[in-house]
Parts: structure tokens; sequence; C-alpha cells
């Protein structure tokens, strides 16, 4: 598996990071511990997840990933081989201070994960969104304290905007705290300007890792959403048909599928190999409900376009006149 330094630090993950957020909720603890064990035996070693992962889900509160993760981390007693990834700030209760990044809601945050994923500290603990009504001064000095306790390896952001993120950055230097050292943004061949526009040059230059979400666009970019056919029975299909069937969408799949033709390769593994090997990208985020997709992610990883193939995709999924 191909390893890569995250941000600034020194450690290393896989290029594909595994998705946890249908564990606990469209696959089960055995589904989900195949898919684990396929990946490890693969050479993967980053996974990541959320402490809100399912509470979206009817009968479901929160933490069902972290605790299927934890079961089997346990069984296995992989841990040490394991860099795992989660986030707090979702609301995970009905209180006033059961969400945000406040002092006492990551403290709380902390402890909860660490119960549920069954271990005494998390690798890469990460902001979910950003949170404009907590100071960020207040928000990086939990972070540098439970870096500090060791409870807690390196910190990272995920959905924050360019100005957000240069701000925390600059808190951090100017404090002495630890740093996030990634990013988790929504990016993929249909959505690449929000990143692109300014994120892209600000991680770049600030060294800091990217660990992009949606990498398939809730699947749509593995080609099986039709402009006439009927919606696949899964649980994202309304939110694929809302942000992705669009003239645009089919216009990028289109190109997708041509250069997959071309290669011998599935629509799945070219939309993954562009943003695996784009400038400044540390590892996609992809989950797999099966074994059969996690190969198949994996072959993604080690596909490799060439100047032809990336030129085509870029000039259909361009959001800018060149």
């Amino acid at each position: 598996m191909l390893m890569r330094r995250l941000g600034r630090s020194g450690l290393r993950v896989a290029a594909l990071c595994l998705g946890g957020n249908t564990f606990g909720w469209t696959t089960d603890q055995a589904a989900s511990e195949a898919v684990l064990d396929a990946y490890v035996e693969a050479g993967g070693n980053f996974v990541d997840t959320a402490d809100v992962y399912s509470r979206w889900a009817p009968g479901n509160k929160g933490g069902e990933s972290e605790a299927v993760l934890g079961i089997w981390m346990k069984a296995r007693r992989n841990r040490p081989a394991v860099v795992l990834a989660t986030k707090v700030m979702g609301p995970m209760g009905p209180g006033p201070n059961d969400t945000g990044l406040s002092r006492q809601h990551i403290v709380q945050g902390v402890e909860a994960s660490l119960r549920r994923l069954e271990t005494d500290y998390i690798d890469l603990y990460q902001a979910h969104w950003d949170d404009r009504d907590t100071p960020l001064e207040e928000t990086l000095r939990a972070f540098d304290d439970l870096v500090s306790q060791g409870k807690v390896r390196y910190i990272g952001a995920s959905n924050y905007h360019a100005w957000r993120l240069a701000r925390a950055l600059w808190e951090s230097d100017k404090r002495g705290y630890v740093r996030y050292e990634s990013l988790q943004p929504k990016y993929n061949l249909v959505f690449r300007d929000e990143y692109e526009r300014e994120l892209e040059p600000l991680c770049l230059e600030q060294g800091v890792g990217v660990i992009p979400y949606s990498s398939l666009g809730s699947g749509f970019l593995s080609g099986k959403y039709r402009r006439d056919g009927s919606l696949p029975a899964t649980a994202r299909a309304a939110g694929v048909q809302k942000n992705y069937m669009t003239d645009r969408g089919f216009a990028v799949l289109a190109a997708v599928e041509q250069v997959a033709a071309g290669l011998g390769a599935t629509p799945a593994q070219v939309a993954l190999s562009w943003l695996a090997h784009r400038p400044g990208i540390t590892a996609p985020i992809a989950s797999a409900t099966s074994v059969a997709q996690l190969k198949e992610l994996l072959g993604g990883i080690e596909l490799r376009l060439d100047t032809e193939a990336t030129a085509t995709l870029d000039g259909a999924s361009a959001w800018r006149e060149a």
C-alpha cells in the first residue's frame, strides 16, 4: 500500500483512508469486520470515523461506528497498527453543551469516543465542522491539552473555510499550540471549485495534509446512477439525485466512463485515481460495504492515469476557463 506523510507530521498513513461512516449503519458488525480485515491485509492502516456516525439512522443515538471499530480492534489486538481518526463537534445529545467545539464538549467528547473505541488514545482527532460561536483559542487550547495528556496524537479540521483554517493555523503558531495537520474537505471530480479555489493553495503552502471525503460523490462516480434509470435502493440515493444528477454531473461521469473503458478499469477506480494523485492530496476517504468493493477501491489507488486521461477528466470537470 502506498504510504504518505500526514501534513508536516511524522505520521505515515495509507493513501486510501477507509471511511467508517457505514459501520453500524448500512454494514453490521460482521460485514464491517470483513471489510476492515481485508483492508489491513492489503496493507492499509488509516480508518476515519466520527462520534456522530450514525446518529441520523432510526434507532441510533450516535457512536455506532466507533463502537464497531472498538470491538474489532479489541478482538484483533491490532490497535498499534491502526491510525485511527475520529471527530468531535456534532450534536450528541439534547443539551446546549452537547455540541460545538467548546472545551466542555471536546473534553466530554474525547472521553466518550475513547470508551466506545476501547482505547486510551486517538491518532487523529478532528474538528468535524467549524464552530463560529467558540473562540478558536479555546478550541485549540483544548486540543493542545489533549495532546499533552497523551489522549490525542495529532489534530485535524474538517469542513473549514480557507480563511478560518488560516486563522486557526495562525492561532496555533502564535500561542505555541499544536496545529491542524490535516483538512477533510468535500472534494471530487464533480465538486472541485470549493476546495481548489482557496483551500488547495493554502494547504499546499502550509503543508496541511488533505484527506477528502465524498471522493466518489456518494457512489455517483461509480456509474450506478443513470439519467433515465431508477434510483438504487440505497440510503444515499436521494442525496445523490439532488447533488449529482445534473447536466454537469453526467458530463463528468461520461468522461470518467470513457477513460475507464480505454484503460480496462472501473469508473470508480478512475475517479479515485484522479483524486489520489492530485498535488497535495494525502489520502482520499472512501467507504466499502463489501470486500469486493474494497478491492475495487484499492485498485483505484494503484491505477496511474496518463497525461491524456488526466486531460480528459480535467477538461470535463473544470470549474473555470483555462
